[in-house]
């Protein structure tokens, strides 16, 4: 679906939120009801006409706008090229991550040794990678949906078995709100497949608490990270012991 499409189909969607008719709103514009269903039916309006609809119906035309933008179709994962772009520097990948969890500029030149320009250079890459979409004054939207997960066994993934899970693993995990679970079971396919689709909704939860949460001051936040893995496996040294 093409952005005017969209822009139009968020309006018709606030109108239709707020009570307004085609009649209510052929009336406050001084347009014959007609004329308003075929500028929606044919998707052809100006911005200009649209400014004075939003102006009319009480809607902010800065919020139509931006739910335009979160309604646009998003990847959940990126490609093997993105990828294989972030491992190989890792300040991008750190700049990357940061934008995943909706940083602000002024958030990592301050946390991290990076100095503005050098963010900001970061941040053009991202965005010239199609990671993000750098906007003015260094504001940015991600181009990868809230369902977002790295490439199985892909370039992330594979950095992060070589140089992150054992440093992750290191932790005692006895933090508020931390916890570590290993817990073996013999399950059918069925139920193997079952569990796995609940990982699914956990992750899909997680995200929406992100996305909540990011209304909160900075100091009320904490980095969090779930790490899960679900699999066919056993121990080789239990393995070792088989008869």
């Amino acid at each position: 679906m093409s952005s005017p499409d969209m822009l139009l189909d968020v309006l018709r969607a606030e109108l239709r939120a707020a009570g307004i008719t085609y009649k209510m709103l052929a009336d406050r514009i001084a347009m014959s009801e007609s004329s308003i269903k075929r500028m929606f039916g044919q998707k052809d309006m100006t911005l200009s006409r649209m400014a004075q609809i939003c102006q009319a119906a009480g809607i902010a035309m800065e919020d139509v706008l931006r739910r335009a933008a979160d309604a646009r179709p998003q990847a959940d994962t990126l490609t093997l090229v993105q990828e294989n772009a972030l491992v190989a520097n890792p300040r991008l990948l750190l700049v990357a991550i940061c934008c995943l969890g909706h940083w602000s500029l002024e958030q990592m030149v301050e946390t991290y040794r990076l100095t503005e320009p050098e963010c900001i250079g970061l941040l053009v890459e991202l965005d010239r990678l199609g990671v993000i979409e750098l906007k003015p004054l260094n504001r940015y939207t991600l181009r990868v949906s809230n369902a977002f997960r790295w490439l199985p066994d892909g370039p992330v993934q594979r950095f992060f078995r070589a140089h992150v899970v054992e440093d992750y693993f290191a932790g005692p995990f006895d933090g508020a709100g931390e916890t570590l679970m290993c817990l073996p079971a013999r399950l059918s396919h069925a139920s193997a497949a079952e569990l796995s689709e609940k990982i699914h909704q956990l992750a899909a939860e997680l995200a929406r608490m992100h996305r909540n949460d990011r209304r909160l001051p900075p100091r009320e936040r904490d980095g969090f990270t779930l790490l899960v893995g679900f699999r066919s496996w056993e121990f080789s040294a239990f393995t070792a012991l088989r008869r």
